[in-house]
């Protein structure tokens, strides 16, 4: 017998290692929170002991724990105090009624004061039965006495009430911030209630937040979230000044179960140096020594990987930066409409400089095919190459041009994919762009096939927390109408469930610890109640966690009995 034995033998159905060279295997023996061996059920049993617990997968399937490649787990903290009104099937809502019943409800069920704010996300106005967008009204007569945020689906913008413009300072005579918009009812100046991008982003980042001792008791009930989907590391993808002190005392207080992945929103780097390091006389985004070592090592489950930029907007919010006009007008009415940059291009390449040159790995918020434009002269001008295995992971990289995929092999960037998009906004998008730039969204096959390394996200919580509705949506790109866009961007289940493990790891640096299922790897594993390579597409959304182990432990369902 080895001189190790195994803690946990899992065998008897479908392990789905990942590894290319080995991707299927009949048994995994795990110890010390790492893989001990995985292949044949013969060689694998020889590592049992005395001691060893050993599993029936009973025809269930195991795969690596899937790993969030974006999103923001701050979102999932404050979400428990906020009113769903997305709509079906992610949220109740079809209409402004409906809208405003399910507001009453949630005061009722979270009583607020006169004068606090009222919450709401997944606004989504395209999902409306009445044909027109939330206007202020709609709301004043809800919450006179309170400002009230319904935050768009996008997580770019937000419909306020007339009490929350007050207090944002927006009036008639208030102009639109640059890379801002504040849409105005027709005919006039005066704002309808939608603020969006850099005239949302500061209002979001500053409004009041729970204490942070409420917030910290809402991280296990925000942890479950991801890990009753399988997942087993978790993104925070723009993490501000406040967030990151929060993260940190999560962490030292033993607060986190699975590995939260960090990614300063470069809007509040100044801050957190100002607040970590007073004395430091560097330039606004040059880091000091300490800070820059900071990067890229997990301490008590936490690790800061890189830094996020944020350089256009949202595509189903119009926000976002294309080449070309939209089909359909802007905001507030304008024709031949092809959005903006959030930041001056001049800001977007300076930052690139600076932090790439001190070895800061870069994630960069890039929807229109003008805003990856940007992104990619910036990375040449700063003379990134892939020799250099910078990583610099182009998160959306929604509506690509024509040749932007090979730029992106010759400077060694990567795509972060957000193929739910097709589902959830794809009508709206068939709408603004027509069918052939439609169907350039996520063009994860032609990726793939240029060896780029994708992932996969979800952008919680812009859509739900759905690794299978990802998979789904990679091999079919159907729409809610059943409309395909872009046929020959379909991709396999395999290369799908690479995006949302061993890929997703390779992006954050951790492709030799965690994402396949290999000796020495880290025992984060999820068990599925159905094999997804052999389950038909639109059944995919159907199939069930029955655990998710990290490093090892159960820290979802159960492995024993009819659970296991």
């Amino acid at each position: 017998m080895d001189a190790v034995a195994a803690e946990l033998i899992l065998s008897g159905g479908s392990i789905l290692t990942m590894e290319g060279v080995c991707p299927r295997a009949e048994a995994i023996a795990i110890a010390g929170g790492r893989i001990l061996a995985v292949g044949a059920r013969a060689a694998v049993m020889a590592h049992a002991g005395p001691d060893t617990k050993q599993i029936d997968l009973a025809g269930r399937t195991l795969l690596p724990g899937f790993i969030d490649a974006h999103g923001h787990f701050a979102n999932a903290l404050q979400v428990v105090g906020w009113a769903n009104i997305q709509r079906l099937p992610a949220g109740p809502v079809t209409s402004i009624a409906d809208l405003q019943q399910v507001l009453r409800e949630h005061v009722v069920s979270h009583p607020v004061a006169k004068g606090e704010w009222v919450i709401a996300y997944g606004y989504d106005p395209d999902g409306f039965s009445d044909g027109r967008p939330l206007d202020k009204a709609d709301l004043d007569g809800l919450f006179p006495d309170n400002p009230v945020m319904v935050i768009h689906n996008s997580n770019h913008g937000a419909v306020l009430n007339s009490a929350a413009l007050a207090l944002a300072g927006y009036d008639a005579s208030t102009p639109d911030p640059a890379g801002g918009v504040i849409v105005r009812r027709p005919g006039s100046t005066e704002p309808a209630g939608l603020v969006m991008e850099t005239a949302f982003i500061p209002l979001f980042l500053h409004m009041p937040q729970p204490s942070e001792d409420a917030r910290l008791a809402e991280f296990e009930a925000a942890q479950r979230l991801y890990t009753s989907k399988g997942i087993t590391t978790v993104q925070d993808g723009a993490t501000v000044a406040a967030d990151l002190t929060l993260f940190q005392r999560a962490a030292r207080e033993g607060r986190l179960c699975v590995d939260l992945v960090l990614l300063p929103l470069v809007l509040d780097v100044p801050s957190m140096l100002r607040e970590r390091f007073p004395d430091f006389q560097g330039q606004p985004l040059e880091l000091p020594q300490p800070a820059r070592e900071a990067f890229g090592s997990y301490r008590d489950r936490l690790k800061l990987q890189g830094i996020k930029l944020l350089v256009d907007g949202s595509p189903q919010g119009k926000t976002a930066f294309w080449g070309e006009p939209l089909l359909t007008p802007g905001p507030n009415g304008e024709a031949n409409w092809r959005g903006q940059p959030v930041c001056a291009p001049e800001q977007l390449m300076e930052a690139v400089a600076q932090l790439s040159a001190q070895g800061i790995q870069l994630f960069s918020h890039c929807n229109g095919d003008a805003a990856i434009d940007l992104m990619i002269e910036a990375c040449r001008r700063a003379g990134l190459n892939p020799e250099q295995d910078h990583r610099t992971v182009i998160i959306h990289s929604q509506f690509m041009a024509p040749a932007q995929l090979e730029q992106y092999a010759e400077l060694g960037l990567h795509p972060s994919f957000f193929t739910v998009h097709a589902f959830f906004f794809g009508d709206v998008h068939l709408a603004n762009l027509g069918p052939e730039r439609a169907g350039r969204m996520s063009p994860m096959a032609s990726a793939m096939a240029l060896g780029l390394h994708c992932s996969n996200h979800n952008d919680f919580s812009v859509t739900p927390i759905e690794p299978m509705r990802m998979l789904e949506t990679a091999m079919t790109r159907r729409t809610r109408t059943g409309v395909v866009l872009g046929a020959s961007e379909r991709v396999s289940a395999e290369a799908a469930l690479r995006a949302l493990t061993i890929e997703a790891a390779w992006q954050i640096r951790e492709e030799s610890s965690k994402g396949s299922l290999a000796t020495g790897k880290r025992a984060d594993l999820v068990i599925l109640d159905a094999n997804p390579t052999e389950t038909a597409p639109e059944r995919l959304n159907d199939i069930a966690v029955v655990a998710t182990l990290k490093d090892g432990v159960c820290v979802y369902g159960s492995l024993e009995g009819d659970n296991a």
